[in-house]
């Protein structure tokens, strides 16, 4: 049983490897192409004489809540109590316009939604960089 389920993992693993490399093939690779990340030294790493690559590794098994918001909206109490299956609540966004990744509440990027085997995913469109980010903590 257990080597079903890592069969049908694996298949799931191939069909969305496939949809990213299509999807890379489509862009170009060019301009639009992911950048690659590294590590940033930062100032308190360098004197502590610590390794900022082992400063990273202690937290990259961190679990954070990542989430894709598709909209928001307000409404009282009453109109909650009202709801039913089949009723429709009107969100803030419109159709076509990229969701929001959160990570742990906040606004890490932007993407749109795809499908693969009856899944969904998010290909991301739009990174938030760190400056923007640290920006947008300072104000809330």
């Amino acid at each position: 049983m257990a080597t079903d389920d890592n069969d049908i993992n694996d298949s799931v693993a191939d069909d969305w490897a496939q949809a990213l490399e299509e999807q890379a093939g489509a862009s170009g690779g060019g301009a639009d192409a992911a950048p690659e990340f590294e590590p940033v030294s930062t100032p308190a790493a360098a004197t502590t004489g610590s390794n900022p690559i082992q400063d990273i590794q202690m937290v990259l098994d961190i679990p954070v809540q990542l989430s894709v918001e598709l909209g928001r909206t307000k409404v009282p109490i009453k109109y909650i109590l009202q709801l039913a299956q089949g009723s429709v609540v009107e969100l803030d966004a419109l159709a076509g316009e990229p969701m929001d990744v959160l990570v742990n509440g906040y606004l890490i990027a932007q993407g749109e939604v795809v499908v693969v085997n009856d899944k969904f995913g998010i290909r991301l469109t739009d990174i938030v960089t760190p400056s923007e980010r640290m920006r947008r903590v300072s104000k809330s």
